[in-house]
């Protein structure tokens, strides 16, 4: 099995920061606007280098989707910045009526996504946004794994024509992807090559579904790894081309087993060939406040869980 190298550890907001900043550098279109979490999104560095490119809204969430559709007017590229939950749960209508309906060039950046945003609890833990953001026409919904990816992916997007989510989290978790990658919009990286079993997974969940490939080998079973970073548009030849070899698949993420990854995955089983899956995901229920990496047990979106529902899974074969 092919041995991930792990190059540090950072948190993923962090590499949005980053990614704003060298953007506002090469492209003077792009701006950036934040709902009163300057220091929470990492945004400081392109304040304070761009100061006339930059809006502090304060706490008007609706109303920085709204300004943010209307620069896209003039030819900006605005990157709205808050935490997942008031970026969509809190201004879903705008979204929808002044972002995705008009196809308006906006790049909604969704910071302390899911569980790990810790002890904020179940009124800041949003689980529900990667189905809610991939139901909208016209918009690009991008779930990156480290660091480096979501400095990359956020670059990417200012090339992007049309609305896109980028989701990312709190914790500092391990870098493994290559500082120099590409990041290839709707296009899927196979990042171990297995026989036995399929594991796509999205965010956070990337790095436990390598630690559970490692745990897998040690018991003889080929585990192949799939970081599908974005959930729209779907890379479906990758997670097809996949089980093509091993006859069963397991989806890991940090969101609602209903209407995320799981879900994409099972719909293009369903049409093409279908498949044992099992989901590892969280099961229809609200978080609460705790340390992320306790959350994650509790909620069965560990690395032991991946073990566990990859073994299942084979069993079904």
């Amino acid at each position: 099995m092919k041995k991930i190298e792990v190059l540090g550890k950072k948190d993923t907001r962090s590499g949005f920061g980053a990614g704003l900043h060298e953007l506002g550098k090469k492209n003077p279109n792009v701006v950036g606007l934040c709902a009163d979490l300057t220091g929470s999104l990492k945004m400081d560095a392109f304040k304070e280098e761009f100061p006339e490119r930059f809006f502090q809204v304060g706490i008007a969430e609706a109303n920085m989707m709204g300004m943010a559709a209307g620069m896209t007017i003039g030819g900006k590229i605005p990157y709205t910045g808050t935490f997942a939950n008031f970026s969509t749960g809190r201004v879903y209508d705008q979204i929808r009526q002044s972002i995705a309906y008009s196809n308006k060039n906006v790049k909604i950046a969704a910071s302390h996504a899911g569980l790990t945003l810790g002890e904020d609890g179940a009124t800041h833990q949003i689980l529900e946004d990667i189905g809610m953001m991939k139901m909208l026409p016209n918009m690009t919904v991008v779930v990156p794994c480290d660091y480096n990816q979501t400095k990359q992916a956020t670059i990417a997007l200012a090339d992007h024509e049309g609305p896109a989510y980028l989701r990312f989290g709190r914790p500092s978790v391990p870098i493994f992807t290559p500082e120099d990658a590409k990041f290839e919009i709707g296009k899927a990286d196979v990042l171990i090559e297995g026989t036995d079993v399929t594991i796509v997974a999205c965010g956070h969940l990337v790095w436990k579904a390598i630690e559970a490939a490692e745990q897998l080998e040690a018991k003889g079973i080929s585990a192949e790894v799939i970081n599908m970073h974005t959930i729209k548009p779907f890379d479906a030849k990758a997670v097809l081309d996949s089980v093509s070899k091993t006859k069963c698949v397991v989806t890991a993420e940090e969101h609602m087993i209903n209407g995320g990854l799981g879900d994409s995955v099972a719909q293009v089983l369903a049409q093409n060939t279908p498949t044992p899956q099992e989901y590892v995901g969280v099961n229809d229920q609200f978080g609460q406040s705790g340390k992320p990496d306790e959350l994650m047990t509790k909620y069965g979106i560990d690395t032991v869980n991946v073990v566990q529902a990859c073994e299942k899974v084979i069993k079904r074969k």
